[in-house]
């Protein structure tokens, strides 16, 4: 039996870039579901973010990656828990020379009303993205030399910085191909899937035995990756859901999954 695994990142992703709606994407996560296909969300999003969703896709049981990779969140257990790594990060922002962290703008030195504004999520969902456990999304606003001596203050304190569509994330280097390994052995998956938009989906989707770079024209440009040429990794022409929906229908295809080669046990 073939045990298959999808996992898939959230904004410019599954969701609309700029309306987070996923009614694109209906067609294929019913294919998904029909064929009792496990669906692993994997995003920036804070656990209490993913929870609502996770309950709204009726994922059952798949766990779920949140922060980038920081954590796991599974499904009926706590959705904010531990926040010593956040902690880390925010004093460690504190203590830098003045000059280095101002043109970063954290969630943490951000509202509620603010971080809705920035981001267009509705005012409770913007307060659930505050309630962060693992990582620090935030805005930059300095030039370039300014945002390499930010970054390498950061890296001597053991904290990296990757670029998503929209923010720049601080964290102590867990990434999503990091999360999807322990998954993918707790789970016990045959064959996986990735799909993302932007570049610290990256190794998620090089880890991956299909990934797919859905077309987001608002986030930065994902790099070539060698398993192109092979056809291992495709890109959309459809942007977020639109391109999502028709990928995962094509790989399905692809592949000649039918429901009794996907079930789990």
């Amino acid at each position: 039996m073939v045990r298959l695994l999808v996992f898939t990142d959230l904004d410019g992703t599954l969701l609309d870039h700029a309306t987070y709606s996923y009614a694109q994407a209906k067609p294929a996560l019913q294919a998904l579901r029909d064929l009792d296909v496990p669906l692993v969300l994997a995003s920036s999003k804070t656990g209490a973010e993913i929870a609502r969703l996770h309950d709204e896709l009726k994922l059952g049981g798949s766990p779920a990656i949140v922060e980038n990779g920081a954590g796991i969140y599974t499904p009926g257990g706590p959705a904010s828990g531990d926040r010593s790594d956040y902690l880390r990060i925010r004093q460690t922002l504190s203590d830098l020379p003045r000059a280095l962290p101002q043109p970063f703008k954290g969630f943490g030195d951000m509202s509620d009303e603010d971080v809705a504004e920035t981001t267009g999520l509705p005012l409770e969902q913007a307060r659930l993205a505050r309630m962060r456990c693992h990582s620090e999304p935030g805005l930059w606003s300095g030039t370039d030399a300014d945002l390499t001596r930010f970054l390498e203050a950061l890296k001597a304190q053991g904290i990296v910085a990757r670029r998503g569509g929209r923010f720049l994330t601080l964290s102590l280097g867990r990434t999503k191909a990091d999360a999807m390994k322990d998954i993918t052995a707790r789970l016990q998956a045959d064959i996986t899937i990735a799909l993302g938009d932007a570049p610290n989906d990256a190794e998620m989707l090089a880890t991956a035995d299909h990934g797919v770079v859905v077309r987001n024209d608002n986030a930065p440009p994902m790099p070539e990756f060698a398993g192109e040429a092979t056809g291992r990794i495709l890109r959309t022409t459809l942007p977020g859901p639109a391109g999502w929906n028709a990928a995962i229908l094509e790989l399905i295809e692809k592949l000649g999954l039918t429901r009794e080669e996907t079930n789990h046990g």
